[in-house]
């Protein structure tokens, strides 16, 4: 929303009691948004909900349609923008229509309503967002192939359902359409696009004005003649008709042979009888019944055997009120040779990173729309195993979609050293890249190499919570906080009690009474995080990275190190104990955790000064990080092989250990020594003040999310001219580190402890940015989490 649209806008009460008591269910609706001009009523009290624009989806007959992403539920919505201003009245009273409509449907099977705004002439509709795209675009995916008759039935009920609805409540659709139905990526069908639709006082009543799409206007349309709902019926046979042959029903080269054609019936071609049901077919002719009489009602489909056994109950959702931030959000890698970080532009337009996970030889990002993103990190000379996903061993360097997935909604993703795994909403796996040593799970039976997303039927009935990849092993943490693991088993990293190799999922034994809520691979080891803070680790404990060696001393005549090299099953690492640990991030020599105060712990190897304490000695124990990050609260960190990074909730980022090939992101100012430079106390890079919602390091390679504060407003506010001064002045702030410099703003909005998936460096949210954002924003509709979602990308 540019600066003539204040991003809050209030909802007034409707009229009068005494006028709102003669007013049917429609008519109240109808006064309800007509008080939005300015009549009636006084403010009502009112919630407050933040967003965050990602990007435009579209633009319709009346303005814009454009993504969301809610700060309160981390759910995606869509927000439609009428412009009322360009409109004729009658273009004006079809926009109001609209959510008259919208305010009357609640089903599953049809776009949510949440709520509007009007902000001057303005109109401002929250909808919901379905993030598999819609009809027509499925279709098209399908090229040659037909769909499943299991899926077309699926479909049909869902599409017939929707339709029901709006019958029973006297609504004629009038431009029932593949463009028209959303899906989500659960394939859940969500019929959408109210601007038509007309309401008729009982399902008797004859509508006149010729309205619709050609390719699905009925017979008693191209003849001008009075029509009713028979004639949605017709338009949902056209759809099914589509789904069955993918081609459309009717086709000619101009709207008067499509016309004639239709009302003669001559249909662009036959379902194929080998393929579907007589009575699935059936079923179809009887919904293009030349005659509208003879053609079934909603409710007369629904009641065929065929659909009968598919009914199932309808829920609805409700929503709040809102107050919007436009925040950026931007991906940087460096490291491997780069030592300037360098700005990812070419995932997705407008699409925002929610997660990012670092390998040793490629890179993954997870998107806001839960897509998922695969490119290589290497500077060449690797062979590549599979480990993109993108079904076969090209090196891409720049982030390409993993297709393979498409219509899979990715929550989650890890990086082995040449393989990945993925977690879907539903909490299903799928593994990609190299099998050597069996982290496929599926005991090898798919050959050495796996070129593309395979699914893991372990856990079909077993849900996954989260995923983590060592070098060359795998740990999952179930829904019912089982334990898995498997892979290589060298120095007893799978927790198994011994270093055998595994191909398949294995469940790790662990004491009942520990609830564990988070799981993450070191190259060679495996932490568990418990609910109560405690830290398990099994694996090789060099340098120890584990935290299991025991140094007393100060203890009378007990002064002793005894040193645990490495082992098989998981133990609890005492020495963390005196801390609840809520974050746990290994390297490959060191390991860094956070305590539930905010607190940075190191412990591990110190050759490079990557334990940050100020000096370059051998360490025994655990290290509480003071010095620059003295009374600071660290919320993310990640280890590299000879570094850490990390970010403090004051929107700061440090970097210490290891400075060489680019880690440490220096410039060439703050290396004038080589590339072998080190630093020992934790240093200030990146410019002043970034806000890290996700941030991963591997080996050399560090990427991370950034994002800064745009524009933010209050309710009542003029625009959030306060906020926007003070990101002008942040953005003005020397930079600390003398190094790379951004003009991001501090996002204060986000502070605080993260959650058990955080904790492990899994993102729960991610900033978003909005191409559009300076111009006139929001139209078309998406959502996901909390309230499910529906729109067209």
């Amino acid at each position: 929303l540019n600066n003539e649209h204040c991003p809050t806008w209030n909802h007034r009460a409707g009229p009068a009691a005494a006028t709102m008591s003669v007013l049917g269910e429609y008519e109240r609706h109808c006064d309800s948004i007509n008080s939005d001009f300015g009549s009636g009523g006084g403010a009502a009290e009112q919630e407050e909900l933040h967003y965050i624009p990602i990007r435009v989806l579209g633009r319709g007959a009346f303005g814009e349609a454009t993504l969301y992403r809610r700060t309160e539920d981390d759910s995606l919505v869509v927000w439609k923008e009428v412009d009322l201003i360009r409109l004729s009245e009658k273009e004006r009273r079809d926009a109001l229509n609209e959510i008259v409509i919208l305010a009357l449907l609640q089903h599953d099977n049809i776009i949510a309503y949440y709520n509007h705004f009007m902000d001057n002439t303005t109109l401002l509709i929250e909808l919901e967002y379905c993030n598999g795209g819609n009809l027509y675009d499925k279709i098209l995916r399908q090229k040659d192939k037909l769909f499943e008759e299991e899926m077309v039935v699926w479909y049909l009920f869902q599409i017939v359902s929707a339709v029901s609805c709006i019958h029973k409540a006297g609504i004629l659709h009038r431009d029932i359409k593949t463009l028209n139905i959303f899906l989500t990526k659960a394939n859940l069908i969500k019929l959408g696009d109210y601007g038509l639709a007309k309401k008729l006082n009982s399902e008797y009543s004859m509508a006149e004005t010729l309205v619709g799409t050609p390719y699905y206007m009925s017979p008693e349309l191209c003849q001008g003649v009075k029509y009713n709902f028979k004639s949605d019926i017709w338009a949902v046979g056209c759809v099914i008709f589509e789904l069955l042959t993918l081609k459309r029903t009717f086709d000619a080269t101009n709207p008067l042979n499509l016309c004639v054609k239709i009302v003669q019936g001559i249909r662009a071609m036959e379902v194929d009888s080998s393929q579907y049901s007589l009575e699935l077919i059936q079923m179809v002719h009887a919904c293009l019944d030349q005659d509208p009489e003879q053609r079934p009602t909603a409710d007369e489909l629904l009641d065929r055997p065929l659909l009968r056994k598919r009914r199932r109950s309808s829920t609805v959702t409700e929503a709040p009120i809102a107050v919007v931030t436009s925040r950026t959000s931007e991906v940087y890698v460096w490291g491997g040779g780069k030592s300037t970080p360098q700005k990812l532009d070419v995932i997705k337009s407008g699409c925002s990173a929610r997660q990012v996970c670092a390998g040793n030889t490629h890179f993954a990002v997870v998107t806001v729309e839960k897509e998922l993103y695969t490119w290589v990190n290497m500077q060449g000379g690797t062979k590549l195993h599979g480990q993109l996903g993108h079904g076969d061993k090209a090196s891409y360097r720049q982030p390409k979609h993993v297709e393979k997935l498409q219509g899979k909604a990715i929550r989650q993703v890890s990086c082995g050293d040449d393989f990945t795994v993925c977690v879907t909403d539903e909490g299903q796996l799928y593994a990609f890249g190299s099998d050597y040593y069996g982290c496929m799970g599926v005991d090898k039976v798919a050959g050495p190499e796996v070129l593309e997303p395979m699914q893991l039927n372990f856990f079909l009935n077993n849900p996954v919570e989260q995923v983590s990849c060592g070098d060359n092993h795998v740990v999952v943490l179930t829904r019912n906080k089982e334990v898995y693991s498997w892979g290589c088993g060298e120095y007893g990293r799978l927790g198994l009690d011994s270093e055998e190799d595994y191909y398949t999922p294995q469940k790790v034994d662990v004491p009942k009474a520990l609830i564990i809520v988070a799981v993450q691979c070191g190259c060679d080891g495996t932490f568990l995080l418990t609910q109560s803070g405690k830290v398990l680790a099994c694996g090789l404990n060099e340098f120890n990275k584990l935290g299991l060696n025991q140094c007393m001393s100060g203890i009378i005549n007990h002064e002793a190190y005894h040193e645990i090299p490495y082992t098989t099953s998981f133990t609890l690492a005492k020495q963390l104990s005196f801390y609840k640990i809520r974050t746990i991030a290994p390297g490959k020599t060191h390991t860094a955790a956070i305590d539930e105060r905010g607190r940075l712990l190191t412990f591990g190897c110190n050759k490079c000064g990557q334990l940050g304490v100020g000096n370059y000695k051998k360490r025994l124990g655990i290290n509480l990080l003071g010095g620059p990050l003295g009374g600071k609260q660290v919320i993310r960190v990640s280890c590299g092989d000879e570094f850490t990074i990390a970010a403090t909730d004051d929107n700061h980022i440090f970097a210490w250990g290891n400075g060489g090939n680019g880690r440490l992101a220096m410039t060439p100012t703050e290396r004038p020594h080589g590339s072998d430079i080190c630093t020992s106390w934790p240093r200030p890079i990146f410019g002043s003040l970034h806000h890290v919602p996700d941030l991963s390091c591997r080996g050399w390679h560090t990427i991370l999310i950034v994002g800064k504060v745009v524009q933010s407003s209050s309710p009542g506010g003029g625009g959030g001219g306060g906020e926007e001064e003070d990101s002008q002045q942040e953005s003005e702030t020397p930079d600390p580190s003398g190094g790379f410099r951004g003009t991001m703003e501090a996002d204060r909005g986000m502070e605080g402890l993260v959650s058990p998936t955080e904790a492990m460096g899994i993102s729960s949210g991610a900033s978003s940015s909005c191409p559009g954002w300076l111009r006139k924003v929001i139209p078309l509709v998406e959502v996901s989490g909390k309230h499910q979602a529906l729109c067209s990308n």
